[in-house]
């Protein structure tokens, strides 16, 4: 299965290789711990040329909060040119011969950044996805950022929002399939009561949870931030460390 790497090891090597494609993985942990780090790092991993073991596509991002910086993509875009001028070096002539084309600002450019303020709007995005897709063939990743938060701000009906997510879930699942790409979903952490006492899980409820094919928890352990997968059909239950650094996700610096 085609994968896209997160550009930290030990995640990957829990993963088998990366986020995949063909599938919706649902990422969530609380704030500050490097979701949409990680959004923004799989946004420009994806673009990497398949003669550096990349995929050469491009991505969607979703923006329901306002969290995406042009900024920080730069700073990703930069550190992964780096990378991959490196590599080259590594692989000897053959490679190199080809150099790094790509500048910060390509990767920028291969970005398709839509801005969602309500969720009528995020509805009727997804589903123009389907016929912006066919057009752009070579979108190999979505990355939604968050799915929860519209959905959190403006329902009432917690019957009628199941039933929204449950058709919104079901179309991107189809998506993902069919154009081969990988759906990959950014969620709050809530508080819910379980026997008694208050406990984090994840936005939009139980119903939501079975919406999505991997669960990737990500966590704090001590001053660490740690992966967890939670749910897949493919892979076992494993936790890997990782760090957020300048140049985007990166191995844990006790690993390093």
């Amino acid at each position: 299965m085609t994968r896209i790497t997160t550009s930290c090891a030990e995640l990957d090597k829990i993963l088998g290789g990366g986020i995949s494609c063909k599938e919706v993985t649902e990422i969530g942990g609380v704030p500050g711990i490097g979701k949409t780090q990680l959004g923004i790092q799989l946004a420009v991993n994806v673009q990497i040329p398949c003669y550096y073991g990349g995929l050469g596509g491009k991505a969607i991002y979703i923006d329901t909060e306002g969290s995406f910086m042009v900024e920080r993509v730069l700073q990703i875009a930069e550190a992964c040119t780096e990378d991959m001028a490196e590599y080259g070096r590594f692989l000897g002539k053959s490679i190199q011969a080809r150099q790094v084309e790509m500048g910060p600002k390509d990767f920028l450019e291969n970005i398709y950044y839509f801005r969602v303020c309500s969720y009528t709007e995020q509805i009727g995005l997804e589903n123009y996805l389907d016929k912006f897709i066919s057009e752009h063939r070579d979108v190999k990743i979505i990355v939604i950022d968050s799915v929860a938060f519209q959905f959190r701000q403006d329902f009432d009906d917690l019957a009628q929002r199941t039933r929204v997510l449950s058709a919104m879930a079901l179309k991107l699942m189809k998506l993902a399939k069919k154009f081969s790409l990988a759906v990959v979903l950014l969620n709050q952490v809530t508080t819910k009561v379980i026997e008694g006492s208050f406990q984090l899980a994840l936005a939009l409820g139980d119903s939501w949870s079975h919406s999505c094919t991997n669960r990737l928890i990500l966590y704090w352990n001590g001053d660490e931030r740690y992966a967890y997968i939670d749910k897949s059909p493919s892979l076992r239950s494993a936790s890997a460390p990782y760090s957020v650094t300048s140049r985007g996700i990166r191995n844990s610096s006790s690993n390093s």
